[in-house]
């Protein structure tokens, strides 16, 4: 197993993300149809806060009171990103290691962190990321 490999062999670089001025349905659309379970939050290119499956679906009664579509659209348009965003998300270098990222990961009980090139998000890598990534090396 190679110790020194960059997360930048493992992380995701075709990043999906979400401008803060979209809609939470909007956010809720893309977790659906782009399979994705995070999703770094840009205002104007720059990273500013990162949102979870699991942030959007605690806004969701469906799940605790069967069919509430509109109490859940109700919500939905309340609400906005940076009130349900991470804000100023941690993140990790492009040049780090994939063992010291996992450490982040593992210690800070994280599932996702955004990668950046100085301020540049250039990538996402997540837990699954790294367990394909040692998963490989046996």
């Amino acid at each position: 197993m190679k110790k020194r490999q960059p997360v930048s062999d493992v992380m995701t670089k075709q990043v999906v993300t979400v401008n803060v001025k979209d809609s939470l349905l909007t956010v809720k659309s893309v977790l659906s149809n782009k399979k994705v379970r995070h999703l770094p939050v840009l205002d104007g290119g720059k990273l500013v806060g990162i949102l979870s499956r699991t942030d959007v679906m605690r806004l969701s009664f469906g799940n605790v009171f069967g069919e509430q579509a509109e109490a859940d659209a109700a919500i939905f348009e309340m609400l906005s990103i940076p009130q349900i965003m991470t804000h100023k998300p941690r993140t990790v270098s492009v040049s780090m290691t994939i063992h010291d990222v996992a450490e982040i990961l593992a210690e800070e009980e994280f599932h996702a962190l955004p990668v950046v090139d100085g301020d540049k998000l250039v990538g996402i890598v997540t837990t699954t990321d790294i367990i394909r990534f040692l998963l490989a090396q046996y």
